[in-house]
C-alpha cells in the first residue's frame, strides 16, 4: 500500500508540476481542546480564522486522539510511535530536571525524515527530559536530547511554562543559565490566568514572550531553509497551557476569558506559520493537533458558555473523551481534497508509520510498534487500519477503544475531574464500559449489563498492555 500511495503521489505530483517530496509541518497545541476551533465547534467564542482556512483548505478527524490524556507521555508518542507506558513514565509528566525519556537510539520522527535528506527542525516546548541525570545540569551540554531525537535545529524551553527552569535552549545548550529566582505566581481573573511555580529563571526570561519567540524561530528556520532542500519541522507550541498571558493584541477579543484570548494566538502563530510556508514554491503537508484536551473544567463552562472540550465528558488528563480526543487538520493543498471530514480512528503514535508509508520505507524492526499508517485515509484513497487503540489518563488508568466500544479499567475520571478514582461498592460494577455510537457523552455505563464484552474488551486490553510491541 505505501508504494502505491507513493507512485499516486509522484504521478499526481508530476501532473501539477509540483516536486515529489513535501514539506511535512507537525504543529502541536498545548492543552487545547476539540471544541475551541470554529470548524469543529460551531458555538465555540473563540475566533480561529487561520484553523478554520486550514480545515476549509484540507481534511478534518472528528475521531482522532493523542496517546494519553496529559502532555509529557502524548509527545513521546507522537516523535517514536510508541506508548510511553511501555517506558519507566507510567503517569503524569516529566519536570524541567527530569533526564531523557527518549532512548538516543530509536528511531524517531525527525531521524526518519533525516534518513530521507530533509533538514529537522523543532521548536517550542521539549518535555520530555533533557540529558542524563536525574536532576538536569543546565551547565553541562543537554545530551541525550532533542538533537540526539534527530532535530538538527533546535529551539525551545524544557517543559511546561509553568515548570521551572525558566529559559530557552538551543541545541545542546541554554541560551542563559538560570542564574535568578522567580517566585510562585497564581492569579484568578474572568476565570483564568493561570500560575507558574517557583524556580530558576534566565535574567532576560519572560512568560509572555515564549509563544512568539517560538512562532519567530519556527518562520526563520523555514525562510533559511526550504527554498532549498525538503523541511520536516515541529511546533510545539507553548500555548493555551497555563498561564494563560494572551498578547495585548488578542486580549478581551474572545469570549472566553485570558484562556480564549491565549488560543487566539496560538491561532495567529498558526496563521503566520502557514503565511510563511505557503510562500515557498515546493508544497507542503501541514497538521495541526493538540497534545491532549483542555484544561476546562465544568465550572469554567458555566462562567464563559464555551465548551473547550466539545461535547465530550471530562478534561485534561482524564480517562474520558475530552482528556485524549483532539482536533487534527491535515492540509495538502492540490493533493487533499478541500474540506473533508472524517471519522477515521487514528492516533498521534501514527505519525511515524503514516510518515514512512510517505517516503516510501519500510519501518525497522522494533521502531515504531504502537503505529499505524493512515496515508491512505488522509488522501482519501482508502481507510484507515486501525480499529483498537490504548488511552491513558495522567494517573496512569487504562482504557482500551475498539471500534464503538471503549472499556475503562477502573471507576473515575483517572485525572482531573473527581472523583480521580472511585472504590465501587459491592456489587457495582469494577470498570467502565461504554457504546460511544449510542452515548458519546458516556454517560451510560453497561459494564454490568453487558459482561461478556466487558470480559472480552478487559482481556485485550491485558494482552496489549502485557505485550511489548518496540522494546
Amino acid at each position: 500500500m505505501g508504494r502505491f500511495l507513493i507512485l499516486l503521489i509522484l504521478l499526481v505530483g508530476a501532473c501539477k508540476s509540483e516536486p515529489a517530496r513535501p514539506h511535512v509541518v507537525v504543529l502541536l497545541a498545548d492543552d487545547m481542546g476539540y471544541g475551541d476551533i470554529e470548524r469543529y465547534n460551531a458555538n465555540s467564542r473563540i475566533p480561529t480564522p487561520h484553523l478554520n482556512r486550514m480545515a476549509d483548505e484540507g481534511i478534518r478527524f472528528t475521531d482522532a486522539h493523542s496517546p494519553s490524556a496529559v502532555c509529557t507521555p502524548t509527545r513521546y508518542g507522537l516523535l517514536t510511535g510508541r506508548y510511553a507506558w511501555r517506558t519507566h513514565l507510567k503517569q503524569w509528566v516529566l519536570v524541567g530536571h527530569s533526564p531523557s525519556l527518549i532512548d538516543s537510539t530509536r528511531l524517531t520522527l525527525p531521524k526518519l525524515f533525516q534518513k530521507h535528506g530533509y533538514v529537522t527542525g523543532g521548536f517550542g516546548k521539549w518535555h520530555l527530559g533533557l540529558g542524563e541525570r536525574d536532576s538536569t545540569h543546565y551547565t553541562l551540554p543537554l545530551d541525550p536530547g532533542p538533537v540526539s531525537s534527530g532535530f538538527e535545529h533546535y529551539f525551545g524551553i524544557p517543559s511546561s511554562l509553568d515548570f521551572p527552569p525558566y529559559v530557552y535552549i538551543r541545541n545542546t545548550s541554554v541560551e542563559e543559565l538560570p542564574t535568578d529566582w522567580i517566585e510562585a505566581s497564581a492569579h484568578r481573573r474572568q476565570g483564568g490566568g493561570g500560575f507558574w511555580r517557583a524556580g530558576g529563571i534566565g535574567p532576560q526570561f519572560r512568560h509572555r514572550d515564549v509563544l512568539p519567540r517560538i512562532t519567530d524561530e519556527a518562520i526563520a528556520f523555514i525562510r533559511e531553509h526550504a527554498s532549498r532542500d525538503p523541511i520536516f519541522l515541529y511546533v510545539a507550541f507553548s500555548a493555551p497551557h497555563t498561564p494563560w498571558l494572551p498578547s495585548d493584541t488578542s486580549r478581551y477579543t474572545t469570549g472566553a476569558g485570558y484562556y480564549g484570548d491565549f488560543v487566539a494566538d496560538v491561532d495567529q502563530s498558526v496563521g503566520r506559520i502557514l503565511e510563511a510556508i505557503d510562500g515557498l514554491d515546493r508544497n507542503s503537508l501541514v497538521l495541526f493537533t493538540s497534545d491532549n484536551g483542555a484544561h476546562w473544567p465544568q465550572q469554567d463552562r458555566v462562567t464563559f458558555g464555551h465548551d473547550a472540550n466539545g461535547p465530550w465528558r471530562g478534561q485534561k488528563a482524564d480517562i474520558w473523551e475530552a482528556g485524549h480526543r483532539v482536533p487534527f487538520i491535515a492540509r495538502w493543498l492540490g493533493i487533499i481534497d478541500s474540506g473533508r471530514t472524517s471519522d477515521h480512528l487514528i492516533s498521534h503514535t501514527d505519525l511515524l508509520a503514516t510518515a514512512a508509508s510517505l517516503l516510501g520505507a519500510t519501518l525497522p524492526d522494533g521502531a515504531g510498534g504502537d503505529s499505524i499508517d493512515f496515508l491512505a485515509g488522509m488522501l482519501g484513497v482508502g481507510t484507515s487500519a486501525r480499529t483498537s487503540m490504548i488511552h491513558h489518563s495522567g494517573d496512569g488508568m487504562f482504557a482500551l477503544r475498539d471500534r464503538n466500544w471503549k472499556l475503562i479499567e477502573g471507576r473515575g475520571s483517572g485525572g482531573f475531574t473527581r472523583p480521580q478514582r472511585l472504590t465501587p461498592k459491592e456489587g457495582e460494577p469494577p470498570g467502565q464500559l461504554y457504546n460511544l455510537a449510542d452515548d458519546p457523552a458516556e454517560v451510560h455505563n453497561l459494564y454490568a449489563a453487558a459482561p461478556e464484552t466487558a470480559a472480552r474488551l478487559l482481556e485485550q486490553l491485558e494482552h496489549i498492555i502485557s505485550t511489548p510491541k518496540s522494546q
